[in-house]
């Protein structure tokens, strides 16, 4: 126990320094208790000048006394506003988090758009989901290239949905694929400017006027 309590006492001090330790150390060994309580309200007026972020905290005043506490090796007796308790927070620990156990079964989509195609599922209206299929489908053929850099097919993609939503989401292959309904904006966009700075570029310009001579 007594080391778990230096070790806390250490970090204290990161926090108020040496100077005001040395003044913990001589308010203990004050005999009128008055005195120590006087010089201890003057102490915590100093300590909340040091460590103003506490501030913001709710109960800072508290935190402040239980700081003062510690630093005393719990020895301090004094008339203080608020019970004093070095064992509170000598055990105060953060809080666990909880991090979801389950994965997605397509890493390369995520979570996310496994959530997307179950809300899909519980629209009522056959237009509403064939338009949620569309994005959902556009979306995925995206993540699917950045994750992979490589090209996916229309029915991979829909056989993907198909499953993810346990048959539940379906729409006619050939009617996607012959309207391009999976194909991204931002990929057309990307595609066709790639191509207008490659017929801008002057040296491909000057490239293509020769090869054009040559031909005639």
């Amino acid at each position: 126990m007594e080391a778990s309590t230096s070790f806390k006492q250490d970090l204290l001090l990161r926090e108020y320094g040496r100077n005001v330790q040395d003044l913990v150390n001589y308010i203990t060994k004050v005999e009128d208790r008055d005195e120590r309580t006087r010089l201890s309200h003057l102490l915590i007026n100093l300590m909340s000048k040091l460590n103003p972020q506490l501030r913001d905290t709710q109960d800072f005043q508290q935190k402040l006394w239980n700081h003062l506490f510690v630093m005393s090796g719990s020895s301090l007796d004094v008339d203080a506003p608020y019970k004093l308790s070095a064992m509170e927070y000598l055990n105060d620990k953060p809080q666990t988090m909880d991090y979801p156990l389950d994965t997605p079964n397509f890493k390369h989509y995520g979570k996310n758009v496994e959530l997307l195609v179950q809300r899909a599922t519980e629209l009522e209206d056959e237009k509403e989901r064939e338009a949620a299929i569309v994005s959902i489908g556009k979306l995925m053929k995206t993540l699917y290239r950045s994750y992979n850099k490589e090209n996916i097919t229309d029915d991979v993609i829909l056989g993907d949905i198909r499953q993810i939503s346990n048959g539940q989401l379906d729409m006619d292959l050939q009617y996607i694929e012959s309207n391009n309904l999976f194909e991204s904006n931002v990929g057309r966009q990307q595609d066709s400017g790639y191509q207008r700075s490659q017929n801008q570029n002057p040296r491909n310009k000057k490239s293509n006027r020769s090869s054009n001579q040559r031909n005639k």
